[in-house]
């Protein structure tokens, strides 16, 4: 397989990352009946949630500009989308949510602000395959994140 036919498979895999993360954000409402949430709450408070979801929204956006790079084959474009949910929004929480934050939530934050800051350094010279791969590892970060935590 050549190198472009490995990119669009990576591709291929973080559509269906993403498919499955929205799936799984839906999936509470199957059959039009809202199923029970389990997951653990974070016990923001409303201006706290808003800044959090704001950042979940910086993160897929993120996310968008990652593949979208990948598929254009724009190095400054994957690096400039993933710095912008690497460690820089990770120092940037404040201190009272930091420390009410579980530690469960932190194991996970915590790896995947290094996963974007990794994609942005790779992305000088890695191979596009190795970009798609890294960026799936990210969005596993994301969907077992979602999965197990809800932002109130």
């Amino acid at each position: 397989m050549n190198g472009e036919m490995v990119a669009r498979c990576g591709l291929l895999k973080l559509v269906a990352g993403l498919v499955l993360l929205i799936g799984t954000a839906r999936g509470a409402w199957a059959d039009g009946a809202a199923a029970e949430d389990t997951r653990t709450r974070l016990g923001l408070t409303p201006g706290e949630r808003a800044e959090f979801l704001a950042e979940m929204r910086q993160m897929l956006a993120s996310v968008q500009g990652i593949i979208a790079g990948i598929g254009a084959g724009e190095r400054e474009q994957i690096g400039a989308a993933a710095r912008l949910s690497g460690n820089r929004m990770a120092r940037a929480t404040p201190d009272p949510v930091r420390a009410r934050l579980p530690q469960e939530f932190k194991n996970l934050g915590g790896p995947t602000h290094l996963l974007f800051e990794e994609i942005a350094i790779r992305a000088e010279t890695d191979d596009m395959s190795s970009l798609a791969r890294l960026a799936g590892e990210t969005l596993q970060q994301c969907l077992a994140c979602h999965t197990r935590f809800r932002a109130d």
